[in-house]
């Protein structure tokens, strides 16, 4: 299900599922936000004064993230920042109750791609790999990709890349699913996970070493989560090393699985990173860069 788009007036809640967020970038992004013609709501674990890896506890944070979905003013649940943690608080949030409250928008990216996935297997709806506000990546034009994917969703249907290039070339449609390459790694075996079959695979990771990078891919791949993929879409892979070397260990690994796909589509740890409906189906065409999100 496709979650109503957002309005003049609405509430976006800004929420901290995984690390601290730096108040002067908490402070910015409220701005940011309020720009928009928005109501704020800032959730305590936001504004927490954490001087660990964690904004909160992940009792503390599972309620804030719980509280937010079922305020029924909030029409979207957006991360302010990622680091490490949504994956700690997933079997503490009450997703029946989530699911009776009816569809939101959830929105973020990197750590948080454990709570798209549980998103969209618990509570059956598309969500949006994005940018987060409280980042320094997230400059004029990553909030405007994000602005228009949340109010005018039309507009941001085809997604393009001046700096893609085809690795193994071909179109394919089918749902976008996927995020940060380790939390998808680390995430095999547990009831969200699911995997890759009739998928259109996003795949996006930031300090991670080559042979990590590796590693992580050869798990998925015994594991069988890339069985019946359609494509696979890759993004950034900033401060990992070589990307010459990543592309040969991308072709080397993945090219086998005899899918079109596609090289440094521009989404993950980079400045103007597009906002990518996560549960959506659409085409990749990998000779025009391409991503078509359908009706």
């Amino acid at each position: 299900m496709r979650p109503p788009k957002i309005r003049p007036g609405d509430t976006i809640a800004l929420v901290a599922p995984a690390g601290p967020v730096p108040p002067d970038l908490a402070e910015k992004a409220i701005s940011v936000l309020s720009g928009w013609d928005i109501d704020v709501h800032v959730g305590p674990c936001v504004r927490a004064a954490s001087t660990g890896y964690l904004s909160a506890s992940d009792h503390a944070r599972a309620a804030e993230f719980t509280d937010a979905w079922l305020d029924p003013r909030v029409t979207c649940v957006l991360a302010a920042r990622g680091g490490y943690g949504s994956q700690r608080m997933l079997d503490l949030v009450d997703w029946t109750a989530l699911a009776e409250a009816g569809p939101k928008m959830f929105a973020g990216s990197s750590d948080v791609t454990a709570l798209h996935r549980a998103v969209n297997v618990h509570l059956g709806l598309e969500t949006l790999f994005s940018p987060m506000p409280a980042t320094t990546l997230f400059d004029t034009v990553a909030a405007e990709h994000l602005r228009l994917s949340l109010f005018e969703p039309d507009a941001a249907r085809t997604i393009t890349s001046p700096t893609a290039s085809p690795l193994v070339p071909g179109t394919a449609t089918g749902t976008l699913i996927g995020g940060n390459l380790a939390l998808l790694a680390s995430g095999l075996g547990t009831p969200e996970q699911g995997s890759a079959r009739d998928a259109i695979v996003l795949l996006e990771d930031v300090t991670e070493s080559v042979y990590r990078i590796d590693r992580m891919l050869t798990q998925l791949l015994r594991s069988g989560w890339f069985d019946g993929a359609k494509a696979v879409v890759l993004g950034s892979w900033e401060a990992c090393g070589d990307p010459e070397a990543i592309r040969e260990l991308m072709l080397d690994l993945l090219a086998p699985l005899g899918v079109p796909m596609v090289w440094e589509f521009g989404f993950g740890h980079v400045p103007a990173s597009p906002t990518i409906p996560l549960g959506a189906l659409a085409t990749l065409d990998t000779e025009t860069g391409t991503l078509l999100v359908l009706p």
